[in-house]
């Protein structure tokens, strides 16, 4: 199968999910000059995108039928299903040449469905999940990770560089969500690293500001410490992403290890931490208010202290 040119202007795009990602990232496609057709399941949410010009749709059959590419970006595996092989989702609606790409962070066996599926019909399918969270989103600096056939990932490069810095091409379909896999559990344990480290910053009576200042950019600095130390501290846990999403994302590499023969009690017990967490009513926070349950454990009010 044979992918047409990608150019701004002249290439429709259609995007599935605006949420505190998704919006971000069409909206850089937008301001490249492509033209949009949206779908997301509440309207409203949607409204800064139609704002700037782009058309609703119905539904994401109606939306692949006015799109050569559709974008995809929503919550759970079954969302993802729903939205490309539903009755009414986008694969229904397109027609030979359309490229459908799902940057959720979905099950890799899905990714192989949908590419399978697509190719029946003459479509294209790429799975290109992301990591950056809304900063990333919203500074147009994600890494993509992209599972598919290397000439569709190559041809829709002027999309790929409107939304991320760092694009790389993983190899077959779901090698995107593979390599996404390896990304949250590189994450998972991470976090109760710093959320730990924290902890006994304020337990010592240090000042969280100034210890950042000190280990951040040394050989115990990451991402997570960057970023989301400061939040921590300003007992921000406004979701980059939500806690519920990455309970989600560390089952399916569970359910992957485990395929695979594999042990991980690292990632085992950082998820256990998190169901403890959203049990606690913080599933719609951001990942890093692991420090709320983490802190109750030493019988510490983190927002308090």
């Amino acid at each position: 199968m044979t992918i047409a040119k990608v150019t701004p202007g002249v290439t429709r795009i259609g995007w599935i999910g605006t949420g505190v990602m998704g919006i971000s990232m069409c909206g850089h496609l937008m301001a490249k000059g492509f033209e949009a057709s949206v779908y997301t399941r509440t309207k409203s949410k949607a409204q800064p995108l139609l704002d700037k010009g782009a058309t609703w749709a119905a539904s994401p059959r109606e939306l692949a039928m006015r799109s050569d590419i559709v974008f995809g970006i929503v919550g759970f595996p079954r969302d993802v299903r729903e939205v490309y092989l539903g009755a009414d989702g986008a694969l229904a609606g397109s027609r030979a040449g359309t490229v459908l790409v799902d940057m959720t962070t979905s099950e890799p066996s899905l990714a192989v469905e949908i590419y399978n599926a697509a190719r029946l019909r003459g479509v294209h399918s790429v799975d290109a999940p992301v990591s950056g969270g809304d900063i990333g989103a919203r500074e147009a600096r994600l890494s993509i990770m992209i599972g598919g056939d290397r000439e569709v990932v190559e041809a829709l490069h002027p999309c790929w560089e409107a939304m991320g810095k760092t694009i790389i091409h993983q190899g077959a379909a779901g090698s995107g969500q593979h390599t996404k896999m390896v990304n949250q559990t590189l994450i998972a344990t991470a976090m109760i690293g710093v959320c730990e480290a924290l902890l006994y910053a304020h337990k010592a009576g240090l000042d969280l500001p100034t210890v950042l200042q000190s280990v951040a950019p040394g050989a115990a600095g990451s991402w997570s410490l960057s970023n989301l130390g400061p939040r921590i501290i300003a007992n921000n846990f406004d979701p980059g992403f939500a806690v519920e999403h990455f309970i989600k994302d560390m089952g399916i590499a569970i359910d992957e290890a485990n395929r695979m023969g594999l042990s991980l009690p690292g990632l085992a017990l950082a998820r256990q931490l998190y169901i403890a967490l959203q049990a606690q009513g913080h599933g719609r926070d951001g990942t890093h208010a692991l420090q709320l349950a983490l802190a109750s454990l030493s019988g510490i009010d983190w927002k308090r202290r």
